[in-house]
């Protein structure tokens, strides 16, 4: 008898997992089906496609070695070039071609946006979930980190880094991550509490199912929404966190191609050749416009769920 009851319980709950299931796929197709009707989110969309191709394509659409000097590169004076057949977008003071370094940039901003965001989206929402279902002292223990994080300035922290460790990708990761996941946290944190107090829980804790299970399987899934509309908006923040952290020779060292440094390396000709600066500047401000409003609009595409 005991073990048909059992039987009876693990068969309710892997039809309630399979329901679960069908229910969020039969969700996500309807937020696709609503961002497809955000011409400009979906415009967006393009353009960071595109700038993903330009960056994997870099080695071969770059005319030029983004880190070599070119003897050629620099006029009879010593002042960087403008545009001519050989540097179609002329060279910097360093007498290096500008358009394969935006080509690399495109590899390094992206690769540190993409990185970056991914790592502090796990720490905020394992933190966050933790905290939010178990309560207690382990929500006592996280509330207080968070408050002791949001403490510490990224700019700060970023220059504190690069003096302690050699400046470079991964501290550069590591710095975004670790001064950006305490907002993740307090989301999934307020979600979460809400959530445990839902049927669906009580209902799997009376099937037996323990409190970890429960985490992953059950509650992880409805934090999906706020996690895709975080990560497409955190990657263009990662992006200008890692730019400003280059501009200010803390984050990817020279001569690594990255648009805050170009940007850093410009301001010396500015007022000579505005271009120096407004090549890297537009190309930055494009990438982190289209995954601002591509967030925005899987936002508006998940809520209405």
């Amino acid at each position: 008898m005991r073990i048909g009851v059992e039987l009876t319980a693990e068969a309710e709950r892997v039809a309630a997992e399979e329901d679960g299931a069908v229910a969020q796929a039969t969700a996500h197709r309807g937020a696709w089906a609503r961002l497809r009707r955000q011409r400009v989110a979906l415009g967006s969309l393009v353009i960071i496609v595109l700038f993903i191709l330009a960056a994997a394509l870099a080695p071969w659409l770059a005319p030029h070695n983004p880190n070599l000097q070119y003897d050629a590169g620099l006029s009879a004076v010593g002042a960087p070039l403008g545009s001519t057949a050989q540097f179609p977008l002329g060279t910097d003071t360093a007498g290096r071609d500008v358009l394969s370094r935006l080509l690399f940039g495109a590899r390094i901003s992206l690769t540190v946006g993409i990185l970056a965001t991914l790592l502090t989206v796990t720490l905020g929402v394992a933190l966050g979930a933790i905290s939010g279902y178990f309560g207690g002292w382990s929500a006592l223990a996280i509330t207080r980190l968070i408050d002791i994080m949001l403490a510490f300035p990224v700019v700060l922290l970023g220059l504190a880094s690069a003096a302690i460790f050699s400046p470079g990708v991964l501290t550069t990761i590591v710095v975004i991550a670790a001064t950006q996941w305490m907002y993740m946290a307090r989301v999934v944190y307020s979600i979460v509490v809400g959530l445990k107090e839902w049927q669906f829980v009580e209902a799997a804790r009376a099937a037996g199912v323990g409190d970890w299970r429960i985490v992953t399987r059950h509650i992880t899934p409805h934090l999906t929404p706020i996690v895709i509309a975080y990560v497409t908006l955190g990657v263009g923040v990662s992006i200008l966190l890692e730019a400003t952290l280059s501009f200010l020779n803390a984050g990817v060292p020279q001569p690594t191609a990255s648009w805050g440094s170009m940007i850093s390396g410009g301001l010396t000709y500015y007022r000579a050749d505005p271009a120096l600066v407004l090549y890297p500047g537009l190309t930055l401000a494009v990438i982190v416009l289209a995954f601002t409003v591509l967030g925005d609009g899987l936002t508006q595409a998940l809520e209405a769920r």
